[in-house]
């Protein structure tokens, strides 16, 4: 439930609409559901603005259908299924099917998939996501069908690495105007420093495993972005595209 459905049902019942008992019956549901191997949390839209969302990997197809369903069920908003296999997916597509809640769009991110039921309406807000290399595009992916879920078009410009910095210069006016931009880059993740010293937009980074031996699988570029030079930058964890579009969603409430 979150804020809106929340006053509507107290709206509701002071005028007669809805029966006092019925309330309680709703709201007992409120905090969260205990489905037995998951206790989903319907609580966290109206603390957080988002509905929780459900990660895939360690969940059975049955098990990622029965939170998807639940949480379609109880707020209006988007629902997500992240970093989920295509059983998971497509369990969760006949579920949400055969309770009525129609089909998700699915986004394919790096060999898994993102499902997305019930987009948000359009919200305002200039966002760019930026990566440094083509390899980086998967995590990018990511966050962009997870920004389009929240209501948000982000603009991608793709391969703009420090290596031909040229590149991203080309796009200098883009990153003036952004209102958030996110930068996603593997290697040695210089890539954010650059742009937080060109544009006074908020900067989102996210490093990514892409890289040779040194890169230690991202730990290098997640190093060099929280050791930025560049004040004030913002830095998820490896990999974690999803984390990057929340913030930017945070940012832009």
């Amino acid at each position: 439930m979150d804020e809106p459905l929340l006053r509507q049902l107290l709206v509701d019942v002071s005028k007669g609409v809805c029966d006092p008992d019925e309330a309680v019956r709703r709201l007992r549901h409120l905090p969260f559901a205990d489905l037995g191997f998951a206790r989903v949390d319907h609580h966290r839209a109206l603390r957080q603005g988002f509905a929780e969302a459900v990660y895939g990997p360690g969940k059975s197809p049955e098990q990622s259908a029965s939170i998807v369903v639940e949480l379609l069920g109880a707020a209006p908003g988007p629902v997500l299924l992240t970093r989920a296999t295509p059983g998971q997916v497509a369990a969760a597509q006949r579920a949400a099917t055969d309770a009525g809640y129609g089909e998700a769009t699915v986004t394919a991110t790096g060999g898994l998939s993102l499902a997305a039921w019930r987009p948000a309406p359009p919200r305002p807000g200039r966002v760019l996501v930026v990566t440094a290399g083509t390899a980086d595009l998967p995590v990018a992916d990511e966050c962009r069908a997870v920004l389009d879920a929240l209501g948000f078009s982000p603009t991608l410009l793709a391969d703009c690495g420090v290596a031909g910095v040229h590149r991203l210069l080309a796009s200098f006016e883009e990153l003036q105007d952004a209102d958030v931009v996110v930068v996603v880059a593997g290697m040695e993740g210089a890539l954010a420093s650059l742009v937080g010293g060109v544009t006074a937009a908020p900067v989102v980074a996210v490093p990514t495993s892409v890289g040779y031996g040194a890169s230690l699988e991202g730990v290098t570029a997640l190093l060099a972005m929280l050791a930025s030079c560049a004040s004030g930058i913002t830095v998820v964890g490896i990999d974690n595209g999803y984390g990057a579009a929340f913030a930017v969603a945070r940012l832009l409430r």
